[in-house]
């Protein structure tokens, strides 16, 4: 069988990227004729997907990656330091990044089929190159459509959160397109409840994406979500047992492209054995310890750090919370750790807690929720972080920030009951609506009242997260729905093969 090839273009940001590097591993470790090439869009101020691709490069020749390594590579696109991107809605700049973009795709997309094209004509069939069969695009890459079309191949699109939230942006285009209502309104009308097929639960408007109520980027969404669409397939990080309603009805019309369930795709290695942090955990009862951590562009005012400070020492419970330092104002730019807690948390609270409590930056999130000494995780709620947590059997208590994250955590909450509520509807200023959004502190009690409630020992809840857990690995085994999900996607890759 002749060898094909995917080339995958993941949104910019080392969260999509590693997504799309373990969704990669997948392919080809289940097909030997597979080959992946990913096309990584660097973003100005990214500092870590350079150390992630050198880690990536190091450990191949050590780790199960090694047996399939060879089929993947990585071409790192210029960036364009002639052109300025200041907006800082996160929707607005990546989008306008990702067009900016564009002609270097078309010329990596270009040479690799020139080299293709002169090593056929001078190699044996057996060491032809692979055959092109089709783009794997992200949400923000969907203009990428645009440069497979040029050259006659497919698009299938990798998306990285919910079935639950992709069918809600397919709803949210068929209010626009059949019905002329306009998500926009919503902004000022939070009380408005979405039924949505494929969703139990109404979903209020309050927890709708910041992008979906904002003038200026709503239209750009609904583009996005119009070309997945008309995409010839779509892979999904997300299990059968998990959102069961979601892929259902997906599924069973022909108004959508076929859609794929394979999750979750994450990577449970563990990285950083032998740490301080590790070290500490591992003085600490079972179930013991609370983890707030917000992503990587989570960090709060100091007001807000106050109010996170007193809520724990009041709750008594150990605790690991990864504190950051927001960038300025209208930056969109990830936070960085503050050279010392004291900084922005007092003294008095640091000596008060130093038995049960650490204070870090960036956080190994892995290794930490993978410690039997985790009891719970107050979370930003990105959906890579919520399968993690899935995967480790660590109930959630949700404190949304932005972009799908307010609809995640009213997924979790009202829809898994996988999680307790601490907010739903949280935005982080700067996030939602620009400069003149109102700074929202949320206050020690509501924090304290949802770090109880997650440490529960024998909630429901708990019990529920164990259970998912467990059917989250039984996805993935030989026989189980996301492996075979993805088997009928490689089947479908063959079947739509370009003409040569």
């Amino acid at each position: 069988m002749k060898k094909v090839e995917l080339i995958f273009i993941p949104s910019p940001g080392i969260g999509h990227l590693v997504s799309t590097v373990e969704m990669a591993k997948l392919l080809v470790a289940r097909d030997h004729c597979l080959h992946v090439t990913v096309l990584v869009m660097k973003l100005p101020f990214e500092t870590k997907v350079s150390t992630y691709l050198h880690s990536l490069s190091s450990s191949s020749s050590s780790s199960s990656f090694s047996n399939i390594s060879a089929r993947i590579s990585f071409v790192i696109l210029p960036h364009d330091h002639n052109n300025t991107l200041a907006d800082s809605n996160p929707g607005l700049f990546l989008n306008q990044f990702a067009e900016i973009q564009k002609p270097h795709v078309r010329e990596a997309v270009a040479a690799k089929l020139i080299h293709s094209r002169d090593k056929s004509s001078a190699d044996h069939e057996s060491d032809s190159p692979p055959r092109l069969a089709g783009f794997v695009i992200d949400i923000f890459c969907t203009t990428m459509k645009d440069v497979a079309e040029e050259f006659g191949i497919p698009t299938y699109v990798f998306f990285t959160s919910s079935a639950s939230f992709l069918r809600l942006m397919f709803h949210i285009t068929d209010l626009k397109d059949e019905e002329n209502i306009d998500t926009t309104d919503f902004k000022d009308d939070p009380n408005t409840d979405l039924v949505v097929p494929g969703i139990l639960n109404p979903v209020p408007a309050s927890v709708l994406p910041g992008v979906v109520l904002l003038k200026d980027s709503a239209p750009l969404m609904l583009t996005h979500a119009r070309r997945m669409r008309d995409s010839k397939g779509i892979l999904v990080n997300t299990f059968a047992e998990l959102e069961s309603h979601a892929i259902r009805s997906l599924s069973e019309t022909s108004e959508f492209p076929p859609v794929y369930s394979v999750g979750p795709i994450l990577n449970p290695e563990r990285t950083h054995h032998g740490s301080d942090i590790i070290k500490w955990l591992d003085d600490q009862p079972p179930s013991s310890v609370v983890f707030l951590c917000f992503g990587s562009m989570g960090g709060f005012s100091e007001e807000q750090v106050t109010e996170i400070a007193i809520a724990l020492e009041n709750s008594g419970v150990r605790f690991i919370w990864s504190l950051r330092q927001p960038p300025p104002k209208n930056a969109f730019t990830p936070p960085t750790d503050y050279d010392d807690p004291s900084q922005v948390v007092s003294k008095e609270f640091l000596d008060r807690t130093v038995g049960i409590g650490k204070i870090i930056g960036w956080a190994p999130q892995v290794d930490i929720l993978s410690h039997p000494a985790i009891g719970g995780f107050v979370s930003h709620c990105g959906w890579n972080s919520i399968l993690e947590s899935l995967w480790f059997g660590v109930p959630m208590a949700t404190w949304p920030l932005y972009a799908e994250q307010q609809f995640n955590a009213f997924e979790i909450v009202k829809e898994m009951k996988l999680g307790v509520e601490i907010k739903l509807d949280y935005r982080t200023a700067g996030f939602y609506s620009g400069a003149n959004d109102e700074v929202v502190i949320v206050n020690a009690q509501e924090i304290e009242t949802g770090i109880r409630k997650l440490m529960e020992n024998e909630s429901d809840v708990r019990k529920r997260v164990k259970q998912v857990s467990e059917k989250s690995k039984q996805a993935l085994m030989d026989g189980g729905p996301s492996y075979s999900s993805l088997k009928s996607f490689i089947e479908t890759v063959m079947v739509n093969l370009p003409s040569s």
